[in-house]
């Protein structure tokens, strides 16, 4: 028989796994971005869409920002994002965002460099351009964390 105490804890065992949950999907993105770049406010919907939280700092320049935060100059966007000691450079989507928490790489961040086509925020009808989703590392080194 389960003592009251044993009871009221093993009762506890799913909320934790619950917020758990809750707490890896709301994770909050801290976005830099231009207060004229409208694809930035799609993508920003897009994190949200997906379950993050964002809050959002509207600069005249983000490429201070990025250099801050060591995005080299080859793979940046029109935004620069910040979650969980991570940095997420332009239009990446959520799924490589989560993907990039749950795995957990050594490294600086993930970029869609540019402005693809058809990445979160970018969709314009049915035309879309494949594009890769880069990891990239404080040495520099680049490998392809997805293809869209």
């Amino acid at each position: 028989m389960l003592t009251l105490g044993q009871m009221f804890f093993r009762s506890l065992a799913p909320l934790a796994l619950l917020s758990c949950a809750a707490s890896a999907t709301a994770a909050t993105v801290a976005v830099t971005r231009s207060a004229t770049c409208g694809c930035c406010k799609h993508w920003v919907e897009h994190m949200r869409k997906a379950g993050f939280t964002v809050t959002e700092t509207v600069a005249d320049d983000v490429t201070p920002t990025a250099r801050k935060l060591g995005v080299p100059d080859a793979l940046r966007s029109c935004h620069t994002s910040q979650i969980g000691g991570y940095v997420i450079e332009g239009h990446v989507p959520a799924s490589d965002v989560k993907r990039l928490l749950a795995e957990k790489p050594r490294a600086v961040g993930l970029s869609v460099p540019g402005m693809v086509m058809g990445s979160p925020g970018m969709e314009h009808g049915d035309h879309k351009m494949p594009y890769d989703v880069v990891l990239f590392d404080k040495a520099g080194k680049t490998r392809v964390f997805a293809r869209h």
